[in-house]
């Protein structure tokens, strides 16, 4: 059995990866209090931090439609088993990294201290190490596969896209029950499909002989989606910046955007080609212990012919939803901020590419409180609708 584990690996975390995570635009310099925020957050997981990941090969697989079945345990991923079809994987690697409990511990004693913002920049940071372990794992088995003329693919995990997060408690199981040495962390999967600790992360990375297919086919080249600079092993470019660079300049990185695009955006074209879209924002309070908050967008657009000028916008709190009730701001002067919710509709009567262009400030709280918290989520919402009309296939012809 091919084991590799890694107890203390050292952590670089990308600054541009920090920077998506934070929810800034990708050319954002950071500086005064949030730079200050972001150097203390790395500097405290650099002396308490305990990162580690671990990777073994499976014994077999094998892919039947939309089922995968590694080392006997099934999954159903029509994603994954695509990617393993079409690179023809005979072959897989299974992999586990955590940033380890004590970030999230002491990130939750920041909230309790009132210290919203010094939680924010050390959750996302924590959330940015584990996507370097996930890569630089996948590093380690590029050099490993290298030398023996096999190509590594892209990874896939419980909660992407065609891929339920519910099986993660089978992959964790597996990955426990059969490996020769014990994980560098404690994990374990809740019933929800969840981890904890909660910046924890399972992978399967797909191994083929077949590296002419890797070669040709960009969606199964690795390197396409590996943030890790200067790889001895890398055989393309990282096209993340490339792309969200190509025809359309957003500020969000075109992943989450997908994303959101089809979890929390349904879109209607009406007769006439206008189109209504409605869009659910999913957040937290800054105070009060962070409730959850939803609240419901709604935007009607002209037809595309006309360049889909925005004709209506609404902002509001989601039916049922109590979380709003406790930001800071409604607790001591409800009416006003409400009436300004309801009244802002930036961009309004302008064409919906306009929100490419759009010099909006740059302010990731989940609350709706300050104004540019609030512009700054209207940039999402927009962002969002116009990535799913020009390339989600939802437009409205």
């Amino acid at each position: 059995m091919l084991e590799i584990v890694e107890a203390a690996p050292q952590v670089q975390v990308d600054p541009a990866e920090y920077l998506r995570l934070l929810g800034y635009p990708r050319d954002y310099v950071l500086s005064d209090r949030a730079l200050e925020l972001a150097e203390a957050a790395s500097e405290w997981y650099r002396q308490y931090g305990r990162p580690w990941f671990y990777a073994r090969r499976a014994g077999s697989l094998e892919i039947e439609g939309g089922a995968v079945r590694i080392d006997g345990a099934a999954f159903t991923s029509q994603r994954l088993a695509t990617t393993l079809q079409q690179a023809q994987a005979d072959g897989a690697f299974l992999v586990a990294a955590g940033a380890g409990p004590e970030a999230e511990e002491h990130a939750h004693r920041l909230w309790l201290e009132e210290k919203p913002d010094e939680y924010f920049f050390l959750e996302t940071f924590a959330s940015a190490v584990v996507e370097h372990l996930i890569t630089a794992a996948g590093a380690r088995l590029c050099a490993w596969a290298d030398g023996r003329k096999l190509a590594v693919l892209p990874h896939a995990s419980p909660g992407y896209s065609q891929w339920d997060v519910a099986e993660q408690g089978r992959l964790l199981h597996l990955i426990q029950s059969a490996s020769a040495t014990a994980l560098p962390g404690k994990l374990e999967a809740l019933e929800s499909g969840a981890l904890r600790p909660k910046k924890s992360q399972l992978a399967v990375f797909g191994l083929t002989p077949h590296t002419d297919r890797v070669a040709h086919l960009a969606g199964l080249a690795p390197c396409h989606s590996c943030s890790l600079a200067h790889c001895q092993f890398r055989r393309k470019p990282y096209t993340r910046a490339a792309r969200e660079e190509n025809a359309h300049r957003y500020t969000v990185n075109t992943k989450a955007l997908a994303r959101w695009a089809t979890e929390r955006l349904s879109l209607e074209t009406r007769s006439d080609g206008a189109v209504d879209a409605r869009f659910r924002y999913e957040g937290t309070t800054c105070s009060n212990m962070g409730r959850p908050l939803t609240f419901q967008y709604e935007v009607t657009l002209g037809p595309r012919r006309e360049g889909y000028p925005i004709r209506e916008q609404r902002c509001g709190p989601a039916p049922k939803d109590t979380g709003h009730i406790f930001m800071c701001q409604y607790l001591t002067n409800a009416g006003p901020l409400m009436a300004a919710i309801d009244r802002e509709k930036p961009l309004l009567g302008e064409p919906l590419d306009r929100v490419l262009s759009w010099q909006r400030p740059a302010n990731p709280a989940g609350c709706y409180c300050e104004a540019a918290a609030r512009e700054h989520k209207w940039g999402l919402v927009l962002e969002t609708i116009h990535y799913a009309l020009h390339h989600e296939g939802k437009n409205g012809n």
